[in-house]
């Protein structure tokens, strides 16, 4: 469906660097990490919380 190759790809990058500039770039780059670090985070937790909650229950 798209076939996007390595010339298209440097193409798209350097017309995102022209119109966002390196230094906002950098930081949004920074920004997507730490989201994605923050969602990875949750899951984790979340996958915790429910073995702990599983662990607590009494079988009947």
């Amino acid at each position: 469906m798209f076939d996007i190759g390595p010339t298209e790809l440097i193409i798209i990058l350097a017309i995102v660097i022209l119109v966002f500039g390196p230094g906002r770039l950098a930081r949004a780059m920074g920004e997507i990490g730490k989201g994605i670090r923050s969602f990875r985070d949750s899951l984790s937790s979340e996958e915790k919380s429910d073995s702990v909650s599983d662990a607590n229950v009494t079988p009947k």
